[in-house]
């Protein structure tokens, strides 16, 4: 169970500070002095975290026991996403982009960070495939909630932090020094995560195709 737990959150970590849609959204409502709009923004973004990562344990067992391939291409596909990522951080890690500030609601920064997330294919993807293929094949109920709970309160530090962080103009100017090197080294981490990924699956593969024609 541990050994699980620390897979997902070394990966969702990787996932989270990623530069994407997510960050940019509440790190700029930040920089531009909304820092109450960026913590609701913040909350937002965490509550699809959390939404996404419900929807794809709801009956992931069974799909994956009626239909096998499908999970050997859920695995397939999160380690070339993976790959893809691993490669967009190292060559593209030290660019940025601006998105609109605007004095923002409540409710209004919260939907913000909502839709951003829910429409986000980064977030799709790392739910839909790499995130539920790190379960075991019959995970328990304890460990199935602790990982929604783990990826919420995930989400909640990491963004919650860029709301605080990125309002502080020193802390602004550190970050933007430090980005290449960080995101060189997450390329790495995330790289190595989906060969292996894609190594295990063709294995499994091999294994299935070889007990299917002995039946």
């Amino acid at each position: 169970m541990l050994a699980t737990l620390i897979a997902i959150a070394l990966l969702h970590w990787v996932v989270l500070i990623t530069p994407g849609a997510n960050v940019l959204v509440v790190s700029q409502l930040a920089a531009s002095g909304l820092r109450r709009a960026a913590c609701f923004a913040a909350l937002g973004v965490s509550f699809v975290a959390l939404l996404w990562s419900a929807l794809a344990l709801l009956g992931v067992n069974a799909v994956f026991a009626a239909h096998p391939h499908l999970r050997f291409a859920l695995q397939f596909a999160g380690g070339m996403y993976l790959c893809f990522v691993a490669f967009k951080l190292w060559r593209f890690g030290g660019s940025s982009t601006q998105v609109a500030a605007a004095e923002l609601t409540d409710f209004g920064a919260f939907r913000l960070g909502f839709v951003t997330n829910i429409l986000n294919p980064k977030s799709a993807l790392f739910f839909g495939s790499v995130f539920a293929t790190l379960l075991p094949a019959t995970p328990s109920v304890t460990l199935l909630v602790a990982a929604v709970g783990l990826v919420l309160v995930n989400a909640l530090v990491w963004h919650l932090f860029l709301a605080l962080a990125f309002s502080q103009p020193r802390v602004i100017s550190a970050y933007a020094h430090c980005r290449r090197v960080l995101n060189r080294f997450a390329s790495l981490l995330v790289g190595a995560f989906g060969l292996r990924l894609l190594v295990n699956t063709l294995t499994e593969l091999r294994a299935h195709a070889n007990t299917s024609s002995h039946l």
